[in-house]
């Protein structure tokens, strides 16, 4: 098992928690680069972060999205009291809230011995793992990052977006997972893209609304399993 700071933000502000992220990438990198002149016994380990939160509503779009879906414009925002950014991370337009855990990890991949690739399959699993605790039957969907429900059939629906950044196998931005979410921001975008496929959120399908300290527990000791990581 390998040491990662675990460190929970709490409520932050999108702009707040994606400046942090930019500093630690940016600390990172630079040891990264300076590793790559040191032998072996020489180089720095990079312990890593993941980080907890939730937002103030806003919605970020991806490096490849299209600004076309977000559907509202610049009044209707302030009217729903939300912002808009876009951000450096791949994947599409989405949305965050109060109620939903978005986890940024900022972890070198190369000490996991992980490629981009499996990193989010990583992600998805933890998440999968978790909402199998709480009865919740999830799984992923061919062709889109992210947790879905009901994959394969009309009612197919997100619970847990997916848009991460690497370079130099350094990571940043990570996923956003509807636990008590207000789902009815989503009707203000297609999200990640999709015009046919819907959301959800633990508390729409189970019913009641959920405590989230617990579900954080339970995803950060999912994470701990799928990654072989100690949060600390």
């Amino acid at each position: 098992m390998k040491n990662v700071k675990f460190e929970d933000l709490g409520s932050i502000e999108y702009k707040d928690a994606w400046d942090y992220q930019e500093k630690t990438f940016a600390e990172y990198l630079k040891i990264k680069a300076q590793n790559r002149d040191l032998p072996i016994d020489k180089q720095i380990e990079i312990e890593g972060k993941v980080l907890f939160c939730e937002h103030p509503h806003v919605y970020t779009l991806g490096k490849s999205g299209e600004q076309n879906n977000l559907l509202i414009n610049d009044e209707f925002l302030n009217k729903i009291h939300a912002s808009y950014f876009k951000t450096n991370r791949g994947g599409d337009i989405t949305y965050h809230g109060p109620g939903q855990i978005v986890g940024y990890p900022l972890i070198d991949l190369e000490r996991f011995n992980l490629q981009v690739k499996q990193y989010i399959a990583n992600l998805e699993q933890s998440i999968i793992l978790t909402l199998k605790e709480f009865g919740i039957e999830s799984e992923r969907l061919e062709g889109a990052t992210g947790v879905w429900l009901d994959v394969g059939t009309n009612k197919v629906r997100k619970i847990c977006a997916i848009g991460v950044k690497a370079s130099r196998f350094i990571t940043m931005h990570g996923f956003a997972f509807n636990v008590n979410t207000n789902l009815e921001y989503f009707n203000h975008i297609n999200p990640c893209g999709f015009v046919d496929k819907g959301v959800t959120s633990m508390e729409k399908e189970l019913g009641k609304r959920m405590d989230i300290e617990k579900v954080k527990d339970v995803l950060k000791e999912k994470m701990e399993e799928v990654f072989g990581m100690n949060l600390r």
